[in-house]
């Protein structure tokens, strides 16, 4: 089971992530970001206002001279898609994320997704993240933008994995922060960077049209 719809179970998992990234790495406590800070952060998030639906879509592709710098590092690559969507029903909009990477030294496409609360900001202030987190005790990752809004910071303690979209028990695996894979800057890229994360149809022909 990857992605539970069911708001009220996904937040607190993705809350309880975001929190225990963001202490993990500077010891700040969180608090929810006011609507207007919220739809600021959307609209940097998505470059625009997010309306009905909206994506973004990072990437990262470690050359041999970063990942020789940094010999401990565990991934090789990394593809992050965040998404928007407007419930009709709560007349919220509910944000979501796919995470694609390859290991250095093992084979294979991993992934992985899940639900992201409402922007929060650290306690200091000086950062606003979206806390991601994946169903039945996943993990999570925490997503916070550079100041020029042009990558993605990606921070995890633990997310649930699966190999080659495949999620079951044999295929499921759990990326870990190491030294050198707690923090992940990813480069804004066109949408379609990140069509591999898509597997519906119906999704893939709207992203490629954002």
């Amino acid at each position: 089971m990857k992605l539970a719809l069911v708001l009220p179970l996904v937040l607190p998992l993705a809350l309880a992530a975001l929190t225990g990234a963001a202490r993990a790495d500077d010891g700040d406590d969180i608090r929810e970001a006011s609507k207007a800070e919220a739809e600021t952060f959307n609209t940097r998030m998505y470059v625009k206002p997010p309306g009905d639906k909206a994506y973004a879509c990072f990437v990262r592709r470690y050359d041999a001279d970063h990942l020789a710098r940094h010999p401990k590092q565990k991934v090789a690559s990394m593809k992050l898609l965040v998404s928007a969507e407007y419930d009709k029903e709560d007349k919220e909009l509910h944000h979501s994320f796919r995470l694609g990477f390859r290991y250095r030294h093992r084979s294979g496409d991993f992934d992985s997704s899940g639900s992201c609360n409402h922007a929060v900001f650290t306690k200091s202030g000086d950062e606003v993240r979206l806390g991601c987190g994946v169903d039945c005790d996943g993990g999570g990752i925490g997503v916070a933008l550079s100041k020029d809004d042009k990558s993605a910071i990606v921070r995890l303690e633990r997310v649930r994995v699966w190999q080659n979209n495949k999620p079951d028990d044999d295929a499921e695996h759990s990326l870990t922060a190491g030294a050198d894979d707690k923090i992940f800057r990813l480069d804004r890229a066109d949408n379609r960077e990140c069509a591999s994360l898509v597997t519906d149809r119906k999704e893939l022909a709207a992203l490629r049209h954002k």
